[in-house]
């Protein structure tokens, strides 16, 4: 394989080895509109003849606010050739996350998908001194039209765009990406160009796709998590379809059939839950053939069974696995997940089901994957994260902490010398913040944050993280927070899983109005999740066993605030917002 060295290059490598007919294509008012790779290259360097002309010099920073989208990968490269900065930024922060970040990083320009998000972009512009002009890819009122930004050939531009791209070093910083963080403000990480393709040749024999081969996409790719897949993808020539929305995920995916996607474990666990919840539907031999399946998957290992029991899972595969693979499209090869910890018996069931889903691990100042499962015997765990990438070295500190070095880690944070040092240790190695162990065989299993973890008044520490991924294959249980700090003994507060439970209670013929606020506040419900609380609190020793909780009459959400970008729960948040209930808690 040609090495590629610049993450520009990579458009220009697929047209060399893979040139294809659809390099993306993106679902518009519900039909596909399709760009090949030479027509992905050509815009992009109607793009970057454009910044040339605006004056955008290398080093400058420009932003791109959007959904996922052909003309996000387009600017992306456009971007990089000027040898200018890329600063995604998520849809969904706060005005005040916005500003900072467009101060912090001296933003030029900023690209916009649509009304809305120009909107958010306009309401600190007079409070961002270097902000020039806002771009829209859709017609937006007030905002520049993208359109007036790609530039035909010229002699005179496409000969300055040559210098420029001669010019980019590997070893250039790229992209500014701005942690979501769950504290404080946003940190600026910065990549170059050979930290991402590190971390893209050290994935690609975790991914068993390739050029035949098409995938979907629709996690934010302003996560490095979905940008370095997608440029692995772009490597391999794989197609990418960019899904609508996720409402029209489902249909999206029936009607690709991808042979790969990505996800986070909140998207599987509600896959999963509408799986059973159509399952409770079922009457007589069918539920029962259904529930047996379930059954037989949660047993599933990938050797040492019985022959008896792989040819029951053949036929559980054939009467009623096959109808969950159909639901993703009939032809997925391998589901890779991340950003949170997934549960053991997700893990398990699907690929029991025929649908192997990779757990990895990373952080996106390591660009962002550390370890990821694959497929083969020897090649995944389930419980843990898989063995660290060939070109990724991992070791445990004495406090338990996961130390990680690599040509993936990031050169710092951006403007914060004080803050970058603190990450590393003096020999180098950078502190990732989760505590963890080595598994026999190198794989790498995570138990907490370490800053997440706390002690109780009586001095015994409680890894909340394990708890609440234990707790939630409850399926009464939507989402819990374990809390405690400094107090006699832990205790949770709950998101009941609502669907279920109303399903639940006409199946039951409990009186209860299809409303949270109801639920919540019904005895029949909160005495069947107590039982689930002391069901699980088994599996832990004594101090760490939840004794009281309480129910919240809402889902936790990005949009509410509860949850960063890539949905993990912000913790203090949390509890600033049920403060009244925590108190109830513990002062009854």
């Amino acid at each position: 394989m040609e090495k590629i060295t610049r993450l520009f290059e990579i458009p220009y490598y697929q047209l060399k080895q893979y040139p294809q007919d659809i390099a993306f294509s993106d679902k518009v008012n519900d039909e596909w509109k399709t760009i090949t790779t030479q027509q992905y290259i050509d815009r992009a360097n109607e793009v970057s003849r454009g910044l040339i002309e605006l004056g955008i010099q290398a080093g400058d920073k420009i932003a791109i606010i959007s959904n996922n989208r052909s003309e996000w990968h387009i600017c992306d490269i456009a971007i990089q050739q000027v040898g200018a900065i890329g600063v995604p930024v998520y849809p969904t922060i706060s005005k005040e996350d916005y500003k900072f970040i467009f101060n912090n990083a001296e933003i030029k320009i900023c690209i916009v998908a649509n009304q809305e998000l120009f909107g958010k972009v306009e309401a600190i512009q007079s409070e961002v001194a270097s902000l020039q002009s806002i771009y829209a890819f859709e017609n937006v009122a007030g905002a520049i039209d993208f359109k007036d930004l790609m530039k035909p050939a010229d002699p005179v531009l496409d000969a300055a765009l040559e210098k420029r791209k001669n010019a980019i070093k590997s070893d250039d910083l790229v992209t500014l990406i701005y942690t979501s963080g769950t504290t404080g403000n946003p940190k600026g990480v910065m990549l170059t160009h050979a930290n991402i393709i590190a971390n893209v040749y050290g994935s690609i024999p975790r991914i068993p796709v390739g050029k035949q081969h098409t995938a979907v996409s629709f996690l934010p790719v302003c996560h490095v998590y979905e940008r370095m897949i997608l440029y692995l993808y772009q490597i391999l020539g794989i197609s990418v379809y960019f899904a609508e929305s996720m409402e029209t995920l489902s249909d999206d995916l029936k009607d690709v059939k991808p042979h790969v996607f990505t996800a986070v474990p909140r998207l599987l666990e509600k896959v999963y839950d509408k799986i059973i919840l159509k399952g409770d539907d079922l009457t007589g031999i069918k539920r029962k053939l259904f529930f047996w399946a379930v059954e037989l998957g949660n047993e599933f290992e990938l050797s040492g069974k019985s022959a008896f029991y792989t040819f029951k899972l053949k036929i559980a595969r054939k009467l009623i696995f096959s109808k969950w693979q159909e639901a993703l499209g009939g032809r997925v090869i391998v589901i890779p997940c991340g950003s949170a910890a997934l549960q053991p018996r997700l893990a398990r069931i699907f690929y029991a089901a025929g649908i192997p889903v990779l757990e990895g691990y990373g952080l996106t100042e390591t660009s962002p994957v550390i370890s990821v499962n694959y497929i083969g015997e020897n090649n995944l765990m389930f419980g843990t994260t898989g063995k660290p990438l060939h070109n990724v070295e991992v070791k445990i500190a004495e406090d338990g902490e996961i130390l990680a070095k690599g040509p993936n880690v990031m050169q710092g944070y951006y403007k914060n010398p004080e803050k970058t040092a603190e990450e590393f240790t003096a020999d180098g190695w950078f502190k990732t913040g989760d505590i963890g162990q080595l598994e026999p065989g190198g794989f790498l299993k995570i138990t907490d944050r370490k800053k997440e973890m706390f002690k109780t008044s009586g001095g015994k520490y409680i890894a909340p993280q394990v708890m609440e991924n234990k707790f939630k294959e409850s399926r009464f249980i939507e989402q819990i927070m374990v809390i405690g700090e400094g107090k006699k003994h832990p205790a949770a507060l709950i998101v009941p899983s609502f669907d279920f439970i109303v399903d639940w209670c006409k199946r039951k013929q409990i009186k209860c109005e299809g409303t949270f606020e109801a639920i919540v506040a019904n005895e029949k419900v909160i005495e069947r999740i107590q039982r689930e609380v002391d069901h699980y609190n088994e599996g832990f020793g004594n101090w760490e066993q939840i004794k009281k909780f309480k129910l919240v009459n809402n889902e936790w959400t990005v949009e509410s605030g509860e949850l960063t970008p890539t949905m993990k729960p912000k913790r203090k948040v949390v509890k600033a917002k049920y403060e009244n209930l925590i108190n109830e808690i513990y002062n009854a």
